[in-house]
């Protein structure tokens, strides 16, 4: 059925496309373009007995955000936290360029200013900061500030170290309370070093378009696994703000299905979103569907984008200049709703980002197998989050992990998720924790697992440190700083607590999904 309302729209829209202005026509000729048909070949996996966990996970989340390094927002944990486990920052890591040093440093300042802090991130500028194990970085953003100013006029104060600063648990507390509850891949690397595009891609279909530059309009036709997730009557489901990234990716996809498709927090829908969540009948939302126990088996979760938004102002997606406050305030909107949702016991969550966006990251990328000769490397290295009760926590994981290896169409379809879970104690079977570089502070040191009423209370020190208060019943009054930043706009879609210690609600109506953590 899906297929032929499918069918009855490209048909109805070539007629319409006849009309248009040539450039809406090509538009319309290219969303109206017949799918691609779906690969028969499969190739067998080798056999892991890590596969067999499987059974335990009945629902995998994944929200995959935009263009940051793992240095850039997990490298602190090292460097500031004493992560031995961990290969983030050691603050001896620096890029020169005209004669000066440029060392890492912290950021003071979680949103970045217009286009002209949106570092370049295609396939020459990506070589370019790859040259000498990782030294081109600030070569690269300087060579963008002299493009950008001498298209726009000069930019007082514009610093090619940018791309050399990090943020920290203050800047990034969501993000600090899941690394030190669950595990955190570090050797996470995009898939390709090329744009936003080619690499998401390679996370839906396991391939590219053939080019490590984004298209214009990004309107492509690859088959992607939900193609294999269909055939095996595995239920899934794509959560965005704006049109699904899938939509774009795969046509099979673009004009039906739309029982698959729901936002991810429909009670922030604007009047013209809600329009048009009605004509398409995509009423649904993340949060309900995770506070009322129906989530699918596979769950892919779209940020609200930078550069391909439609209807809203504002970007989560971290891609810069966009606010890392807004991101982490999506990231906890998605832990707080699977945390506290009768599904969580089967659930696991993935956290992580396409590609790097130009900022640095002190780890060459390894070669990638590929057929295909200008893929055989992978990109610059990105955060990785895996969240899950069967995974153990403050770990860091030593598997190399690119995300083409987990979603490759020509895979035997019934192996792609176990692919997707390196939730293993160490990330991937066969792998044991590397020695600490460093004694690992007190706060860091490994443990064991701890039982359900104390993580719940480690949720609670979360709400306290975004909120720098107690909530009731929780002991004395937090005075960390990132009360100050992040409270608000962090917990915005939570019940939080007040400063004067009173419970306060937002605008989101109380459901199951705001019980627990906050």
């Amino acid at each position: 059925m899906d297929a032929a309302i499918g069918g009855i729209r490209r048909f109805v829209l070539r007629l319409v496309g006849r009309f248009l202005p040539a450039n809406l026509r090509r538009a319309a000729d290219l969303i109206a373009t017949r799918p691609a048909p779906t690969p028969t070949g499969t190739v067998a996996v080798a056999p892991d007995e890590t596969i067999a966990n499987l059974g335990k996970v009945d629902h995998i989340v994944v929200l995959m955000l935009e263009n940051r390094s793992f240095d850039h927002m997990l490298g602190y944990l090292t460097l500031e936290g004493g992560r031995g486990d961990i290969d983030g920052l050691t603050g001896s890591e620096s890029n020169s360029y005209n004669g000066t040093t440029y060392p890492v440093h912290h950021l003071d300042r979680t949103a970045w200013n217009g286009e002209l802090e949106d570092p370049c991130h295609g396939p020459e500028c990506i070589d370019q900061q790859l040259e000498n194990e990782n030294s081109g970085f600030v070569a690269s953003y300087a060579d963008y500030l002299a493009a950008y100013q001498h298209a726009h006029g000069s930019a007082p104060g514009a610093d090619p170290g940018l791309v050399m600063g990090y943020y920290n648990a203050e800047d990034l507390p969501v993000y600090d309370h899941l690394a030190r509850e669950f595990c955190v891949c570090d050797r996470w690397f995009s898939s390709v070093p090329g744009a936003t595009w080619p690499n998401r891609l390679y996370s839906l279909a396991g391939r590219a378009a053939g080019d490590r530059e984004d298209v214009d309009p990004p309107l492509y036709n690859v088959p992607t696994v939900f193609r294999f997730l269909d055939q095996r009557r595995v239920d899934w489901r794509f959560y965005s703000f704006d049109p699904a990234t899938l939509r774009l990716v795969d046509a099979e996809y673009r004009l039906s299905h739309h029982h698959n498709f729901a936002y991810v927090d429909r009670r922030k829908l604007t009047s013209q979103e809600r329009a048009a969540g009605e004509l398409l009948d995509e009423e649904r939302s993340f949060l309900d569907d995770a506070a009322a126990g129906t989530l699918p088996s596979v769950s892919w979760i779209d940020p609200h984008f930078k550069d391909i938004r439609v209807f809203g102002p504002d970007s989560n997606d971290d891609h810069p200049p966009s606010d890392v406050l807004a991101g982490q305030a999506l990231v906890l909107d998605v832990y707080h709703a699977l945390r506290t949702s009768p599904q969580w016991e089967q659930s696991l969550l993935i956290v992580t980002y396409d590609e790097h966006g130009g900022i640095y990251d002190h780890v060459p990328p390894p070669p990638a197998p590929d057929d295909a000769p200008e893929f055989r490397r992978y990109g610059v290295r990105v955060p990785a989050l895996v969240v899950s009760p069967y995974v153990e926590g403050r770990i860091g994981s030593p598997a190399r992990a690119g995300v083409r290896s987990h979603l490759d169409p020509q895979d035997d379809p019934a192996a792609l998720l176990p692919r997707r879970r390196p939730h293993t104690r160490h990330g991937r079977a066969g792998h044991g924790r590397p020695p600490p570089r460093r004694p690992a502070h007190p706060r860091y040191r490994p443990r064991r697992r701890r039982p359900a009423r104390c993580r719940r209370r480690a949720d609670r020190r979360l709400a306290k440190r975004l909120l720098g208060t107690a909530l009731p019943g929780a002991g004395r009054t937090a005075t960390g700083a990132p009360a100050d930043r992040a409270a608000e706009r962090v917990c915005e879609g939570h019940t939080c607590p007040s400063r004067s210690g009173s419970t306060v609600r937002s605008s989101v109506n109380t459901t199951p999904h705001d019980r627990g953590t906050t």
